[in-house]
């Protein structure tokens, strides 16, 4: 039992660190790199370029190409290179890869037999076609995901989020987002408060019912905890006088580095989309 407990906690544990690191490394934001001295909205227009290209492109070249350059730009913003790996070989790219796996067998794309697998008296055959295909899309996907968390990483919160409003996304929408970052963390605090106090006034040994109560009362105090943080912060935003949107004490600045930047990668999204087209 106590083996088990452990496990549980050492799980826990380690899932709470890893969401709290991925979610809040604003540290890298601070950073004086080079995509962090970057005017946000020039950065979020060239990334979106990126993850265009990316997906216009059916070049396994090609995507490895940005993905190349993903890491390059990693490395000048000052962002540890195995850091930001872990941040974005998780999660997506292993599903994408789960994904991915049925396009590797004839049944789903016929074409040249490259080698055959027996699974319990079944004959699978994975086609050359398929494993193009099931490559090209785990690329582009691990590609375009390491763009948007370079992004994330080398932009603070709120200056992403007043990029967004700029450009025009919806007030609603920025908001939401805005709240869900910051009690995120909050609602990891609780949860690890709340294993933690359980432990220690139960101890390691618990009784399924015994679990089952304190469960069910836990989710009830947690609505109604939540129920009551939510009018206290609606009700001091208010008074804050808090209209919806993001403010700072920075306006953005362009600076002559910031166009040249956007030109460069302007000119390399065309001729990566030339050359994708090209090569079809």
């Amino acid at each position: 039992m106590s083996r088990r407990n452990n496990f549980i906690q050492r799980s826990l544990t380690g899932t709470l660190s890893f969401f709290k690191e991925s979610v809040f490394a604003d540290e890298y934001a601070t950073k004086e790199g080079f995509l962090q001295s970057l005017d946000p909205r020039i950065k979020v227009i060239t990334f979106v370029l990126f993850i265009l290209a990316i997906l216009f492109t059916q070049s396994m070249a090609i995507s490895l190409y940005l993905y190349a350059v993903c890491l390059i730009l990693a490395y000048f913003s000052k962002i540890s290179i195995g850091f930001f790996l872990k941040r974005t070989w998780i999660f997506i790219p292993l599903f994408s890869l789960f994904i991915a796996i049925p396009a590797l067998f004839s049944v789903f794309t016929p074409g040249e037999a490259l080698f055959t697998i027996h699974v319990i008296g079944v004959q699978l055959i994975i086609t050359r076609p398929g494993l193009w295909v099931a490559a090209l899309f785990v690329t582009r996907v691990i590609a375009s995901v390491s763009f948007a968390v370079l992004l994330s990483l080398t932009t603070r919160h709120f200056a992403l989020l007043k990029v967004l409003r700029i450009f025009g996304i919806p007030q609603i929408f920025v908001m939401t987002l805005g709240m869900c970052y910051r009690y995120v963390y909050l609602f990891l605090e609780v949860i690890e408060n709340t294993y933690l106090a359980i432990k220690s006034r139960v101890g390691p040994r618990l009784r399924c019912k015994q679990g089952q109560q304190i469960v069910a009362w836990n989710i009830a105090a947690l609505w109604h905890r939540s129920y009551h943080l939510n009018e206290a912060v609606y009700k001091a935003m208010l008074s804050r006088g808090y209209t919806g949107e993001p403010a700072l004490l920075d306006d953005f600045k362009t600076k002559i580095r910031d166009w040249i930047w956007l030109i460069l990668t302007a000119i390399s999204f065309v001729t990566l989309v030339y050359l994708s087209a090209k090569l079809r």
